[in-house]
């Protein structure tokens, strides 16, 4: 009876520790983002960046414009960006900041690791 009790108190504890972390839900969230940009979806990608509801139109296009123009230039450069991995994630506590690693894996076989900050706010998780 207590062998029993014990595997299911484990079990408890194991099922209460499975949850996702913010770390992980930060790295998902800038992952899903980068897909966007290197899938051509810019207005999305943009719409992952904290503050990005109150830009001014001219401001909104420039990003966007910019977006266009690095792709461009990774396509011509590395003959594109093929896919994005996550590497790893830490949270600041004292500034409230996870900054997500991603592997950017170009055409040419180049791997590039960046840091995307990210912060968590009340629709989500936005790069800032």
């Amino acid at each position: 009876m207590k062998s029993l009790l014990w595997v299911i108190l484990v079990l408890i504890s194991v099922a209460a520790c499975s949850g996702t972390t913010p770390e992980e839900m930060a790295s998902l969230a800038a992952k899903g983002y980068y897909d966007h940009l290197i899938r051509g979806e810019y207005e999305q990608f943009l719409e992952g960046k904290a503050g990005s509801d109150s830009l001014p139109d001219g401001y909104r296009e420039q990003l966007l414009t910019s977006y266009r123009q690095f792709m461009a230039l990774q396509n011509k450069a590395h003959h594109g960006i093929h896919e994005v991995r996550i590497s790893r994630a830490s949270t600041d506590t004292v500034q409230h900041l996870t900054s997500v690693f991603l592997v950017l894996c170009y055409g040419d076989s180049v791997n590039e690791e960046i840091v995307v900050p990210m912060v968590q706010q009340d629709h989500g998780w936005r790069m800032k």
